[in-house]
């Protein structure tokens, strides 16, 4: 696995944001790093999101927004939950996004709008869709198994997805949001 690509600064994406799931993420989030980004913790980097498409085009302007637009056109806003937990076999813990379906169907109209940004680099071309909670070095079983029962005990909030943001590094590696492209 290379992460050659998040090794470079000032990448744009597209994310489906949750910022109404901080309080329930935070927990593994603020003591979870980035292995592209090991100085800073994920909650001071990004909010909670579901990625969409990463690296996007490096300077998004309206023809690249207009094949997004297109590209979301079949799609109404829809609620979006987050049941379960598990990790990828690198150990990166994560919540699944329901309807997965629906969410997994958008990241791929995404990226057949996108052929020239294979997502993450290339490295992971069939991407599963995903809230990641705590990176691999962080992750793994005892994660999970701490989501899981968070979940049981009291689930997650529930979001109303109804546009998905475009986002970008910054110098200092912090990701902000730049636009946005309604559902």
């Amino acid at each position: 696995m290379s992460d050659a690509w998040a090794a470079k600064t000032g990448l744009s994406a597209i994310l489906i944001t949750v910022p109404e799931l901080a309080d329930f993420t935070d927990r593994w989030r603020s003591v979870s790093h980035s292995t592209a980004r090991p100085h800073v913790p994920l909650t001071e980097l990004i909010p909670p999101h579901v990625t969409v498409l990463v690296p996007w085009v490096d300077k998004p302007g309206d023809l690249a927004i207009r094949r997004l637009e297109d590209a979301l056109s079949s799609f109404e806003p829809f609620d979006l939950s987050f049941p379960t937990a598990g990790q990828f076999p690198n150990g990166t813990a994560w919540l699944r996004p329901e309807p997965f379906d629906t969410v997994r169907a958008l990241l791929l109209a995404v990226f057949e709008a996108f052929p020239e940004c294979p997502p993450y680099g290339g490295e992971f071309p069939d991407p599963h869709p995903h809230l990641t909670i705590s990176s691999a070095a962080q992750g793994g079983p005892a994660v999970v198994a701490e989501a899981t029962e968070a979940l049981a005990a009291a689930p997650a909030p529930t979001a109303r997805l109804t546009e998905v943001g475009l986002w970008r590094e910054g110098d200092d590696s912090v990701w902000r949001q730049f636009g946005a492209v309604p559902l």
